[in-house]
């Protein structure tokens, strides 16, 4: 049982932060949780033993996923921010 608390607690800290990141509405907010969510689970990866998946985990889902939402979020703004202006102007 000693040996399986860390285990348990980072499957517990994976859970918390993928409810949160479907729970959280807006989108650069929820990029953000996205991001700790993967960092949960890059740490879970190492208690699993599993160093090499937990660098791509840090990598890909800890960084590049959630700058891309970022930067989508951003692009979809200023393009209806571009398109109100037409329409009044």
């Amino acid at each position: 049982m000693g040996d399986d608390l860390p285990l348990l607690l980072g499957l517990l800290l994976v859970a918390a932060a993928g409810t949160g990141t479907v729970l959280v509405r807006d989108p650069v907010r929820q990029s953000f949780v996205m991001s700790l969510f993967g960092l949960a689970l890059a740490t879970l990866f190492l208690l699993l033993q599993a160093p090499d998946v937990a660098l791509s985990q840090l990598a890909v889902g800890s960084v590049l996923t959630p700058l891309m939402v970022l930067l989508t979020v951003r692009t979809v703004r200023r393009k209806a921010r571009g398109e109100r202006r037409e329409e009044s102007g």
